[in-house]
């Protein structure tokens, strides 16, 4: 029995391939064109300049006319001698210093005269200073007495952290606005053993008067002396604000 197509012209064959080629011609044509990039190209602008010829234009010129001074008068050389009859008086000029040769007479009265217990001296207190670090005898701190000097300043300053541990309280201002830092304190032991001249300086007002108001409750103290005399003594403490989340 024989086929009625002969298989070598049949079309269908090779179908599979002639779409696999005419796939990827199309693939790479349509690749082609969306990566075909197209520039923008904005009309120059043609713009004529027009350059005007410089004029110059011609200065005139003005004389001006500068008045000469008047030529020096010429002065004779010539000089006249004219004789005077009239007599020339010297003048004297004494001196007004006293000689060792001019006595001076002696008072006879006592008038003007101030005798010596007429005269009243009046004791002037001087405003003496001096810093806590260098003073002869540091001001006494209530629980400090009956020390040495070394051991009374070593009590003074455990006793002044004990004071401010004691008596400070964060202002609460301050706290909302997270404000903290460190207020350096200076203030005077007058010679009472009394505390003033307090001052302050620090990041926030609100810490400063906390700090002022700790050191302004500070108990009264035996004042410091100087060479057996009481005198005030300058001190300066730091006041570390700080709060913990």
């Amino acid at each position: 029995m024989y086929t009625k197509k002969n298989p070598n012209i049949d079309i269908g064959r090779n179908s599979s391939i002639y779409f696999a080629i005419g796939l990827n011609i199309m693939l790479f044509f349509t690749w082609r064109a969306l990566e075909y990039k197209t520039m923008e190209h904005e009309p120059e602008a043609i713009e004529n300049v027009r350059i005007e010829p410089d004029l110059q234009e011609d200065i005139p010129i003005t004389k001006i006319e500068v008045a000469l001074p008047p030529p020096p008068v010429a002065v004779s050389s010539s000089i006249q001698v004219i004789e005077s009859t009239a007599e020339i008086v010297e003048t004297i000029i004494e001196s007004t210093e006293s000689s060792q040769e001019i006595a001076i007479a002696p008072k006879t009265s006592n008038e003007g005269v101030i005798a010596v217990s007429d005269v009243k001296v009046e004791e002037v207190e001087e405003d003496v200073k001096v810093p806590f670090a260098i003073i002869e005898k540091v001001p006494v701190f209530p629980g400090c007495e009956g020390l040495s000097n070394q051991e009374a300043k070593a009590c003074f300053q455990m006793k002044m952290m004990e004071h401010i541990k004691t008596n400070i309280k964060y202002p609460e201002l301050a706290l909302e606005l997270g404000l903290q830092g460190r207020v350096n304190v200076v203030f005077e032991i007058d010679t009472k053993g009394k505390v003033t001249g307090i001052k302050s300086r620090g990041p926030d007002k609100n810490l400063e008067k906390e700090a002022e108001r700790i050191v302004g409750l500070l108990p009264k103290m035996t004042p410091g002396e100087q060479r057996g005399v009481p005198v005030k003594v300058s001190y300066a403490v730091p006041i570390i604000f700080k709060y913990q989340d």
